[in-house]
């Protein structure tokens, strides 16, 4: 007696995306602590590393962002789930240009809003690769 078993395997996240998805979070983790080392040491090297780690994290995000929007229109996506997905992206990239925007002025004038919305876009960052790494791309199709 054999037994068949019928397994539904899904792909994942593209592997492009997944890079970008990787990029983003820590690029922007890394803009946080680098605004941390600027608000422990009030070296200025720290604060314009931490705006060229926001520009990088906006790119990486901008490309993921439109690579979450072309998975919405694919047949084997549940829509709630990659709306929100979508929507953290969103959300993360303009807090994250409104960082920059913060980070574009003099070093002192942009602490402490700068390291706290530094902190706001890495925690939207690892919100967004959740969900986009555990919900969209594991498990049996949806």
């Amino acid at each position: 007696m054999t037994a068949a078993v019928n397994r539904t395997y899904r792909p994942g996240l593209h592997p492009l995306h997944a890079v970008l998805l990787a990029g983003t979070i820590s690029l922007f983790l890394g803009a946080a602590l680098s605004d941390y080392a600027y608000s422990s040491s009030f070296h200025v090297q720290w604060s314009h590393f931490a705006s060229w780690l926001i520009a990088g994290g906006l790119v990486f995000n901008g490309f993921a962002l439109l690579a979450a929007i072309i998975g919405l229109f694919r047949a084997d996506r549940r829509r709630g789930l990659s709306l929100v997905y979508v929507a953290l992206l969103l959300a993360t990239w303009v807090v994250g240009f409104v960082n920059a925007l913060v980070h574009a002025r003099d070093a002192w004038a942009m602490m402490p809003t700068g390291f706290i919305l530094s902190i706001v876009v890495a925690v939207l960052a690892c919100a967004a690769t959740w969900i986009g790494f555990s919900s969209l791309s594991a498990g049996d199709k949806q």
